[in-house]
């Protein structure tokens, strides 16, 4: 069994920066796919960042150069760094992992972007 449990969100200003952590727990390996998703009401669920085998990652346009995916394999821990956030970063944000077909969802954790 997985189990992932977002922590790190909060309120921030434009500009400002917030580091996201996705603490897991169960049968999670370094090699497994973990990824940070974001939705807001009213609009789908949307892939922000990813990281693989190998520590590849992966970012949505709208993030590359502000946002930094890590991951601490001996804690279980990944990580959402973000930099410079602008107001359209508000959502909730999840922690997601993948394997053979099957994903694991944490709770979610809400970002706000405000002055």
């Amino acid at each position: 069994q997985v189990q992932l449990v977002e922590s790190g969100g909060g309120l921030v200003q434009p500009g400002g920066s917030l580091r996201l952590a996705c603490t897991g727990s169960g049968n999670i390996d370094r090699n497994d796919v973990m990824d940070w998703w974001r939705e807001v009401p009213g609009r789908q669920r949307e892939l922000v960042a990813e990281i693989a085998s190998g520590d590849i990652t992966w970012y949505v346009d709208s993030v590359k150069g502000r946002f930094t995916v890590s991951r601490d394999n001996a804690e279980i821990k990944v990580y959402l760094q973000m930099n410079n956030v602008k107001l359209e970063d508000t959502a909730v944000y999840y922690c997601a992992m993948t394997r053979n077909l099957q994903t694991w969802w944490g709770q979610g954790t809400q970002v706000t972007v405000s002055s």
